[in-house]
C-alpha cells in the first residue's frame, strides 16, 4: 500500500510470494530493477520485504520517492509482479497561513487557521498557553490543520499556536489570542465563519465538511443531502460535531451528492453547499484463469475490472509488458488474445488495472502441452510446473497419413477456403477430424483452425491480412492422435482497395432557426488523397435523405425547417470510391416565432356578458418551437382602436367575460413561443345577447327547410325556430342516400344556408336539419332531394374476368384465380388496372359481401370460417371503366376442430327412474365441421383430473343421452366435448345435478316411456283385465253393432278381391308398355312429375310427391317416437332395407293383432289444428312389415287431404248424421275377418317410388265440417295398451309428424283412388293414363252400387 514518510525515517515495504520452489524476489522502482547487492541504504529482508534506511529527501534530490514493485521469479515457471506502491516523502515544514487573534461571543464558535503542506497536515498539533489541546467533539482539528472551538466558554480564552512535528525539530507558528466576549445586548447578523467546500474522496476514507456559523442568538445548524434531511440516528458513519460540522467515515459510492449546511437562529436562515465525489480503486469483476493449451491454438485470458475513474488495463507476461501485435491482441476492451501459441508463450500473464486512486493485479498461468497429451477438462487452479506427468497420454494405434491435394478453392482479401482429399491410410475418412495450421510466410508462429465435424474436408480461414502470403498445412487426427502433415501450401491473399475510413469528430450545431453547421476532421485511414466529402442530412422521422458535395471540412446548410431535428453524416471519397460513413449526429434547429396562426377559431356566445373562444394549434411544422401560450386580442367592432389583450396558457379555449350586452366584438388569437408572438388569425366577430336567453331546454324545430339539388351538390337553406327565447348555438345538417344519418355537418347559429358537396349524381338523398344548444339537439326537420344526372355518358364497361376458380388451401384460406380476356395472350398486366374480389357466405342469409383489391390474376382470401361454403366473383377496373361481376365460383373451406364447446347443457332425471338421468345439449356454436359424435364426462368430484372422470361416448349428432345406474342423492358434474373429423373440441363448463333421494313408487316401464307420441302425452293405465275384442266390429259412429250377415261379408270380400285384381292388371300393363322415343320419355317424365291425376269428383290437380325413393333406401321408423322436430332417443336400431328386417314366426296372429291394436295417434292439439288446416297435402302410406311379405296388409282409408267436398257428401249418406262432429280414435280395433282381406305385396326387388299414407287426426280432436275434406269413419276405441311397431315410411320427406297406420273399415263405401306404382324407367302418354283412370273409376262405381244394394 502507499506510504507517507518523512526525511530520515526508515520504511519497510512488504512482499511475499508462495510456490513449491522458493521464488527469487527482486524489486523495481519506477519500472527499473534495483541493484540491492551494492546498496548500503536499501536491503532485501529474508521474507522478501524491502527496507529503506534513513529516507533521503531534499529539494533537488529525491532518490527514494517513487513507485515500487515486487518481482517474484521461479526458474521453471516464470515471473509475476506485484501491484505498485507509492512512497511519498513529506517536504520541509512550512506554514501557508498562521492563526490570528480573534474574539468570539460566549456560546458561539471560533476558528484558528493553520494551513500547512498537504502531506504534513497529519503532523500538526495545537497548544493553548503552551499546553497541548485535547481534541473532542467540541474542540476538533480539520484535515487541513485548522482548529475549531464550538460553544465557546471562558476557559477557551488564551494564546494558541500550532506545531509541525515531522520527525525533526518541531516548527511552531505564531501565537494568536482568543478572547471570549459576553452575550451582546442586540442581535448580531448570522454569517458563516467557515463554509464547507467540495471534496473528492476515495472509498474507505473519511470526509469532513466544516460548517461554522456565528451570530446572536446562537444559531442551530442542520444538514441535507440532495435536498433530503440528513440524520445521524441509526448511522455509525455520519457524525455531527458540536457547532454543526459534518464527518462521514468510510465513505461509499452511495454517499455521493450535494450536501447543504443550513444555519438558523430564529431571526434569519443562511445556507452553504458542497459536493462530495467518491472515487473507487480498481476492482476485478472477473479474474484471468489458468489455461492448458497445445501449440498453434488460440487462447483468450479474460479480465473484467471496474473502478471510478474507469481503470486502464495493461497485460504483463513474466513481468514484461505485453505489446499488442498481430498475435497478441486486446479484445473486448480488457481481454488478452494470443493467436498461434508457441512454446515460448508459456508463463505467467497478469492483468494490471490502474486509475488515479489505486491499482490492482490478477494473474494466470499458461501451460503448453505436447500434442500427444490430452487437454484436461479443468484448468490448473494454482501455479503449476509445465510437466505432463499427471496427464494420461492418448491411446496408441495407427495414425493417419497426410491429407492429399490441399488446394485453395477461394481466395479473397481477408479469407481463404481450403479443400483436400482424405489420407491414403483412411480413404473413407468418416471418423477423421482435421487441423489446419497456417502462418505468415517468414514467421514461425503457427495458428490452428479445426474442422467443425468429423469427415469434413474443407475449411474457411478468416481474419487474414490483405496482400499477404500465408503458408498452410493440414493434419488429420483419429482416436489415436494426429497423423502426418501435408506438404506446405503457399497462398497470397488478394490486395484490398483502401477506402477512406469514417471522418472523425463530426459535430453539428444550429446557427439559426433555419441553418446548421457541420464540421469534421480528415479520416485517419485510407491510402490515396481524399478528393471530396459528401454530407448527407435528413429530417428526423422522414425516410428521404438529401446530400451535398463538400470540398472542405465544414459546411453550413440553410433553408431547414425551424425547430426541427435533423440527422447528419459524412462520407469521404478517394480515387477508389466512397469510404465508411460516420455515425449520425442529430441536432435541432433553433426555435422561432410560429410561422402560422392558430386554426379553426370559433366563437360561442354564452350569455349577454361572456363569449367562449375555441381554436386549434397552428398546423404541424409551423410551430417553430414549443408553444408556450396564446395571446387573445379583442375589441368592440364600433371602436376598433380600443384593443384588449389577454395571454393564456397552452389550453385551446378561453372564456372572455365582462362584456357589454347586445354588443358585437371581434377576436383574434396568436400563438406564443419563447421567441415571441406568431401571426394572428383573422378578426372574427360575435355579438353578445341583448338579454340572457333560455338554455334549460333544447331548441324547437326550425321553421322551414328548403333544398335545391344540383349534379354533385345540394344547396340547403332554412329559417330559425319561431321561438326566439331559446338559445340556438348552431344547426346540425345530416344527409345520406336513403338515410340522413350517414354524414353530419354542424354550422354556426347565424348561418342560414349550406351547400353539401361531393354527392353522387342521380341519387336520392334524405336531409335532416336540427337546431342545437348546450343542452342538446332539437326536433329534426326532414327533406329529400334527387341529385341531377351526370351529363357526361359513362364509359363503356370492361369485359368481366373469366374462368374464376376457387382453390381451397386450408380451413380459413382460399385462393381465387381468374383470367382477363382484355389482356394479351400472355396475361401480362402492363397498365394501371386492378381487380376487385368479393366473397360472402349464405349462412346466415343476410351476410354482406367483403371485398379486396388485387393487381395480379389471383388473390388469397384469408380469415374465412371453417367448413363454410363461400361464393366468389371478380370485377376489373381501369381508370373510370369497370366491368360487371364475373360468374361466381364456389368453395367450401376445410373442416377444423370445434372451437367452442356444446352449449345449453341440461341434466334432468328420467321420470319414474330416479337412478337414470337424461343429458341434453345443443351443438357447438362453432362446430367447424360435421359433428361425428360427443363425449360425456361425469364425476362426483368437480376438481378431479379429467382422466378420472367417467366417459360416455355418443355416436352421431344426437343431442341427448341416457346415463343409468347412478347413485341416489348424489351430486354429479357433467361436461360435454364435441368432435368432428378433425378432432376434439373444448369441453363445456361443468353442470351440476343431484340425483333424487329415493326411488319413486309408481315406476313407469321403459316401453311406456317411449310409447308416448306427443309432448305431454302419457299412456293410459287400462288395467290388467283388458282383452281386445276378437269378433266384433265398431260402427262408423263409434257404437257397437251386431255382426254383418254372411251375405254382405261375402259381397265385400269378392268386391275387394276384384278391385285388387284390376289394380294388379293395370300395373302389369303399365310396366310392359314403354315408348322408345327419347322426346316422349322427356315429356312423360315431366308429366310424371308435374302432371295431374284425376280423382273421383275432383277436377283439381294434385302435385305428386317431391321425393322418389328406391326401396333399397327405405328407412324403418319407430311408430312410437315423439313428433318433436328433432327426433331423439331412438333406442331401437333402424333397418336400412327390407332384407334387414328380422324374420318372425309365421303363426303369430296374436302378435299381429297386438300390433294392430297398438296404432295410436297421440298427437298434440296444435298438431291436429295443423293437419286440419292443410290443403292438397300429398297422401302417405305407412306399411307394417312382417316377416313374410304376402301376409302384409295395407289398410287404406280415404285421404283427408285430397278428397273433395263432394266426396264428403257421398260418405255422409251412409253414416249417422252425428258422425260429422263425432270423435275419432286412431287406435282402430280390428275384426278377425280383416286378416283375410286381399293384401298388397311389396317385393324387395321392386323399385317403389312414392307411397304415401294420410296422417290421422289425434284422439279427442274434433273435425270441423266446414272444411272441404272427408270426415274419417268414426270408431269406438276403448283404451288399449301401447306397443312399439316398426314401420317403413316411404316418401315422408322428413315430416315431423309420425306416420299413423290406418285400416280399411268394414263399411261398404271404399272411395280410395289408388296412386299408381311406376317402374323407375317407365313413362306413359297422358291419354293412356287418362283412359286407364277412367276405367278404374267405372269399376269403383260398380262396387259402390253393389255395396249400397
Amino acid at each position: 500500500m502507499d506510504i507517507l514518510s518523512v526525511r530520515g525515517a526508515s520504511v519497510i515495504m512488504n512482499c511475499s510470494a508462495y510456490c513449491e520452489t522458493p521464488p527469487k524476489i527482486e524489486w523495481k522502482k519506477d519500472g527499473t530493477l534495483l541493484n540491492l547487492v551494492s546498496d548500503d541504504r536499501r536491503q532485501l529482508l529474508p521474507d522478501g520485504s524491502l527496507l529503506i534506511n534513513s529516507v533521503v529527501h531534499s529539494k533537488h534530490n529525491k532518490p527514494d520517492e517513487g513507485y515500487y514493485q515486487c518481482v517474484a521469479t521461479v526458474e521453471s515457471l516464470g515471473t509475476i509482479v506485484s501491484r505498485t506502491a507509492k512512497l511519498t516523502v513529506a517536504g520541509l515544514p512550512r506554514f501557508t497561513s498562521q492563526p490570528e487573534s480573534s474574539s468570539v461571543y460566549k456560546g458561539n464558535s471560533a476558528i484558528l487557521n493553520c494551513e500547512v503542506n498537504v502531506d504534513l497536515a497529519p503532523f500538526v498539533r495545537w497548544e493553548q498557553d503552551r499546553q497541548p489541546v485535547f481534541l473532542d467533539d467540541r474542540v476538533f482539528k480539520l484535515p487541513s490543520g485548522a482548529l475549531i472551538i464550538s460553544n465557546a466558554t471562558d476557559t477557551d480564552g488564551g494564546l494558541y499556536r500550532c506545531i509541525i512535528e515531522s520527525g525533526g525539530t518541531p516548527k511552531y507558528s505564531d501565537e494568536a489570542e482568543l478572547k471570549i466576549l459576553p452575550d451582546p445586548e442586540e442581535p448580531q447578523n448570522l454569517v458563516f465563519a467557515r463554509q464547507p467546500s467540495s471534496l473528492t474522496k476515495v472509498t474507505g476514507q473519511s470526509a469532513v465538511f466544516p460548517c461554522v456559523a456565528v451570530g446572536f442568538p446562537t444559531p442551530y445548524v442542520r444538514w441535507t443531502r440532495n435536498e433530503e434531511e440528513l440524520t445521524t440516528e441509526g448511522s455509525e458513519r455520519f457524525l455531527f460535531l458540536a457547532g454543526g460540522s459534518l464527518v462521514i467515515s468510510e465513505v461509499t459510492e452511495e454517499d455521493v451528492g450535494m450536501y447543504t449546511c443550513i444555519a438558523d437562529n430564529g431571526n434569519e436562515t443562511i445556507e452553504a453547499q458542497a459536493e462530495l465525489a467518491v472515487q473507487v480503486p480498481p476492482e476485478f469483476l472477473k479474474r484471468p484463469a489458468n489455461i492448458y493449451a497445445h501449440e498453434s491454438m488460440d487462447i483468450v485470458f479474460e479480465c473484467e475490472v471496474t473502478g471510478k475513474p474507469t481503470p486502464t488495463v495493461k497485460w504483463v507476461k513474466n513481468g514484461d509488458m505485453v505489446i499488442p501485435s498481430d498475435y497478441f491482441k486486446i479484445v473486448k476492451e480488457h481481454n488478452l488474445q494470443v493467436l498461434g501459441l508457441v512454446k515460448s508463450d508459456e508463463g505467467f500473464y497478469q492483468c494490471i488495472a490502474e486509475n488515479d486512486v489505486g491499482n490492482a493485479q490478477a494473474g494466470a498461468q499458461l501451460i503448453i502441452l505436447d500434442l500427444d497429451v490430452a487437454i484436461p477438462t479443468l484448468p490448473p487452479t494454482s501455479l503449476t510446473s509445465a510437466t505432463n506427468d499427471h496427464l494420461a497420454p492418448a491411446t496408441t494405434g495407427p495414425l493417419p497419413s497426410a491429407p492429399r491435394d490441399v488446394v485453395a478453392t477461394l481466395v479473397s482479401t481477408r479469407f481463404i477456403r481450403l479443400t483436400w482429399r482424405t489420407p491414403v491410410s483412411d480413404p473413407q475418412g468418416d471418423n477423421l477430424t482435421y487441423s489446419i495450421f497456417y502462418t505468415k510466410e517468414g514467421i514461425n508462429r503457427e495458428r490452428v483452425e479445426n474442422t467443425s465435424r468429423p469427415g469434413e474436408t474443407q475449411v474457411m480461414i478468416q481474419n487474414l491480412m490483405p496482400e499477404t502470403v500465408y503458408v498452410f498445412r493440414v493434419v488429420a487426427q483419429n482416436k489415436h492422435g494426429p497423423g502426418e502433415s501435408s506438404a506446405p501450401l503457399k497462398v497470397a491473399t488478394q490486395p484490398e482497395v483502401q477506402l477512406p475510413g469514417p471522418a472523425p469528430n463530426i459535430r453539428a450545431y444550429a446557427n439559426s432557426p433555419t441553418s446548421v453547421t457541420v464540421t469534421w476532421e480528415t479520416p485517419l485511414s485510407g491510402n490515396g488523397e481524399i478528393q471530396n466529402y459528401k454530407l448527407y442530412y435528413m429530417e428526423k422521422g422522414q425516410d428521404s435523405e438529401q446530400d451535398v458535395d463538400v470540398a472542405g471540412l465544414s459546411y453550413t446548410i440553410n433553408g431547414l425547417k425551424k425547430y426541427t431535428e435533423y440527422s447528419f453524416r459524412v462520407v469521404a471519397y478517394n480515387k477508389h470510391g466512397p469510404g465508411v460513413s460516420t455515425q449520425d449526429v442529430v441536432v435541432r434547429t433553433l426555435s422561432d416565432v410560429p410561422s402560422a396562426p392558430p386554426q379553426n377559431l370559433t366563437l360561442e356566445v354564452r350569455n349577454s356578458k361572456s363569449i367562449m373562444l375555441h381554436w386549434q394549434p397552428p398546423p404541424a411544422g409551423t410551430h417553430s418551437g414549443q408553444i408556450t401560450g396564446y395571446k387573445i386580442r379583442y375589441r368592440k367592432v364600433s371602436r376598433k382602436s380600443d384593443v384588449t389583450e389577454s395571454i393564456g396558457g397552452t389550453q385551446l379555449f378561453q372564456l372572455i367575460e365582462g362584456l357589454e350586452r347586445g354588443t358585437e366584438y371581434s377576436f383574434r388569437v396568436a400563438a406564443l413561443t419563447v421567441n415571441g408572438t406568431g401571426p394572428a388569425t383573422d378578426w372574427i366577430s360575435a355579438e353578445t345577447f341583448e338579454s340572457d336567453l333560455d338554455e334549460t331546454r333544447v331548441p324547437e324545430v326550425p321553421s322551414s327547410l328548403h333544398v335545391r339539388p344540383l349534379v354533385t351538390s345540394i344547396v340547403v337553406s332554412w329559417t330559425p325556430p319561431e321561438n326566439q327565447n331559446i338559445v340556438v348555438r348552431g344547426y346540425a345538417i345530416g344527409y345520406g342516400i336513403g338515410s340522413p344519418h350517414a354524414q353530419t355537418i354542424k354550422v354556426d347559429y347565424k348561418q342560414r344556408y349550406y351547400t353539401i358537396e361531393n354527392l353522387d349524381p342521380s341519387s336520392h338523398y334524405v336531409i335532416t336539419l336540427k337546431a342545437f344548444n348546450n343542452v342538446g339537439e332539437g326536433i329534426p326537420l326532414y327533406e329529400s332531394a334527387v341529385t341531377r344526372p351526370h351529363s357526361v355518358p359513362d364509359p363503356s364497361p370492361m369485359m368481366p374476368p373469366v374462368g374464376v376458380q376457387a382453390s381451397i388451401l386450408s380451413h380459413d384460406t382460399i385462393r381465387i384465380t381468374w383470367a382477363d380476356n382484355s389482356l394479351p395472350k400472355n396475361q401480362k398486366i402492363t397498365d394501371a388496372r386492378y381487380y376487385t374480389v368479393r366473397w360472402k357466405t349464405n349462412i346466415p342469409a343476410n351476410t354482406k359481401y367483403k371485398t379486396a383489391n388485387a393487381t395480379t390474376l389471383s388473390y388469397l382470401v384469408t380469415g374465412l370460417k371453417p367448413n363454410t361454403l363461400y361464393e366468389f366473383s371478380v370485377m376489373v377496373t381501369k381508370g373510370r371503366r369497370s366491368s360487371t361481376w364475373s360468374m361466381t365460383a364456389h368453395g367450401t373451406t376445410f373442416e377444423l376442430v370445434p372451437t367452442s364447446p356444446p352449449k345449453d347443457v341440461t341434466v334432468v332425471s328420467k321420470e319414474g327412474k330416479p337412478r337414470t338421468i337424461i343429458v341434453n345439449w345443443q351443438p357447438p356454436s362453432e362446430a367447424n365441421g360435421k359433428i361425428t359424435g360427443y363425449i360425456i364426462y361425469y364425476s362426483t368430484d368437480v376438481n378431479a383430473e379429467i382422466h378420472d372422470w367417467v366417459i360416455e361416448p355418443v355416436v352421431g349428432n344426437r343431442l341427448t343421452h341416457q346415463i343409468q345406474e347412478l347413485t341416489l342423492d348424489t351430486p354429479y358434474y357433467f361436461k360435454i366435448q364435441a368432435r368432428n373429423s378433425k378432432g376434439m373440441g373444448p369441453m363445456s363448463e361443468a353442470v351440476q345435478f343431484r340425483t333424487p333421494k329415493a326411488e319413486s313408487s309408481d315406476k313407469m316401464p321403459n316401453d311406456q316411456a317411449s310409447g308416448s307420441a306427443g309432448k305431454g302425452s302419457r299412456p293410459v293405465d287400462i288395467g290388467p283385465d283388458y282383452k281386445p275384442p276378437l269378433g266384433g266390429s265398431n260402427s262408423p259412429h263409434g257404437s257397437p253393432t251386431s255382426p254383418l250377415d254372411s251375405n254382405m261379408l261375402l259381397v265385400i270380400i269378392v268386391s275387394v278381391g276384384v278391385i285388387t285384381i284390376v289394380i294388379v292388371v293395370i300395373v302389369a300393363v303399365f310396366c310392359t308398355r314403354r315408348t322408345t322415343s327419347h322426346q316422349k320419355k322427356k315429356r312423360a317424365a315431366c308429366k310424371s312429375v308435374n302432371g295431374s291425376h284425376k280423382y273421383k269428383g275432383n277436377s283439381k290437380d294434385v302435385k305428386p310427391p317431391d321425393l322418389w325413393i328406391h326401396h333399397e333406401r327405405l328407412e324403418l321408423k319407430p311408430i312410437d317416437k315423439s313428433p318433436d322436430p328433432n327426433p331423439i332417443m331412438t333406442d331401437t336400431p333402424i333397418p336400412r332395407n327390407s332384407q334387414d328386417i328380422t324374420p318372425v314366426d309365421n303363426s303369430m296372429d296374436s302378435n299381429i293383432h297386438q300390433r294392430r291394436n297398438s296404432y295410436r295417434g297421440h298427437e298434440s292439439e296444435d298438431s291436429m289444428s295443423t293437419l286440419a288446416g292443410r290443403r292438397g297435402m300429398r297422401p302417405k302410406m305407412m306399411m307394417p312389415f312382417d316377416s313374410q311379405p304376402p301376409q302384409q296388409s295395407v289398410r287404406n282409408t280415404p285421404s283427408t287431404d285430397t278428397m273433395p267436398a263432394s266426396s264428403s257428401q257421398t260418405c255422409a249418406d251412409h253414416q249417422d248424421p252425428e258422425s260429422t262432429t263425432g270423435a275419432y280414435l286412431a287406435n282402430a280395433q280390428e275384426e278377425d275377418s280383416a286378416q283375410n282381406l286381399p293384401t298388397a305385396h311389396v317385393r324387395p326387388s321392386h323399385p317403389l317410388k312414392s307411397f304415401a299414407v294420410p296422417a290421422v287426426p289425434p284422439a279427442g280432436s274434433t273435425y270441423d265440417p266446414a272444411l272441404p275434406s272427408t270426415p274419417l269413419l268414426t270408431q269406438q276405441a276403448p283404451n288399449h295398451p301401447v306397443h312399439s311397431v316398426k314401420t317403413a315410411s316411404i316418401g315422408t320427406l322428413g315430416r315431423t309428424r309420425p306416420p299413423m297406420p290406418v285400416v280399411v273399415p268394414s263399411a261398404p263405401d271404399v272411395q280410395e283412388t289408388t296412386r299408381m306404382l311406376e317402374d323407375s324407367e317407365s313413362n306413359y302418354e297422358p291419354d293412356e293414363l287418362t283412359k286407364e283412370m277412367a276405367h278404374l273409376e267405372g269399376l269403383m262405381k260398380d262396387l259402390n252400387a253393389i255395396t249400397t244394394a
